[in-house]
C-alpha cells in the first residue's frame, strides 16, 4: 500500500470534502469520564441505547467547500492523504490566524481544524500518518503546540488524540448553543516546552 501525504491547494476543497467525516455515535463520555481524561487517566465511555449518526459537514456553512466563503484561508495549510493515488483523507492546520477564536488564548498553538479519513481506511494508520505530517508542519511554522477540538460524543476521536500524546486542556459545556447536549473538549499536544493544563471542567465559560 503506497501512502502519500502532501500539501494540497485551497482550490481542491470540493475534492477534500468528498472524503466523509461522519461517524456513528454509539457511546459518550459522561462528566466523570471527562474529568478522568483531564487528569490523563483512562476513561470508560457510556454506551447509548440508541446510536445515532453525526456528520459535521451536514451543518450549514460547515462543509470544506464553504470554508473559503466564511474565512480568509490564506494562512491555512491543507493536506491530502492518498493511497495508490486515490484520495482517502486529509487535514487542515491553522497557525497565526487572528480570526480563529480557538487560537486567541494560545498564540503559540497551531490548530488542527479538520482531520478526516475515508471509512474504508479508518483503523489502518492513515490518521496517524496525517497527525505526523501535521506535527512536522506545525514545527516548521514555529508552533510550540497543537490544539484540536472534539466533543464528548466523539469517543473514537478522543481516544485517537489521547493515544497520540494530546492532553485534555479543558471541557466547556454550553459552548454550542444549538447543540446543548454536547460538551466542547479542547486537547493540546506540546511540540517542546512545558504544558500548562487548564481546569478539566469549565461550566458555561
Amino acid at each position: 500500500m503506497m501512502v502519500s501525504v502532501v500539501e494540497d491547494h485551497v482550490a481542491h476543497l470540493a475534492e477534500y470534502g468528498r472524503v466523509p467525516i461522519g461517524f456513528s455515535v454509539a457511546e459518550v463520555f459522561d462528566d466523570q469520564a471527562v474529568a478522568a481524561l483531564g487528569r490523563g487517566d483512562s476513561a470508560i465511555a457510556t454506551p447509548l441505547a440508541t446510536p445515532y449518526w453525526k456528520d459535521y459537514d451536514s451543518y450549514a456553512g460547515n462543509r470544506p467547500s464553504d470554508w473559503s466563503k466564511r474565512f480568509d484561508v490564506s494562512r491555512w495549510t491543507f493536506l491530502a492523504a492518498s493511497v495508490d493515488r486515490q484520495r482517502v483523507g486529509g487535514a487542515v492546520i491553522i497557525y497565526d490566524d487572528p480570526q480563529i477564536d480557538l487560537l486567541h488564548d494560545c498564540q503559540a498553538c497551531a490548530l488542527l481544524w479538520d482531520l478526516r479519513v475515508s471509512p474504508a481506511m479508518r483503523g489502518r494508520s492513515m490518521g496517524s500518518a496525517l497527525v505526523s505530517s501535521v506535527k512536522s508542519l506545525a514545527r516548521g511554522r514555529g508552533a510550540a503546540a497543537i490544539r484540536v477540538e472534539t466533543q464528548q460524543n466523539n469517543v473514537p476521536a478522543c481516544r485517537f488524540y489521547a493515544r497520540h500524546g494530546f492532553r485534555l486542556e479543558r471541557a466547556v459545556s454550553g459552548a454550542y448553543p444549538d447543540l446543548p447536549g454536547e460538551t466542547q473538549l479542547l486537547w493540546r499536544k506540546t511540540l517542546g516546552g512545558h504544558f500548562v493544563a487548564h481546569p478539566a471542567n469549565e461550566r458555561g465559560s
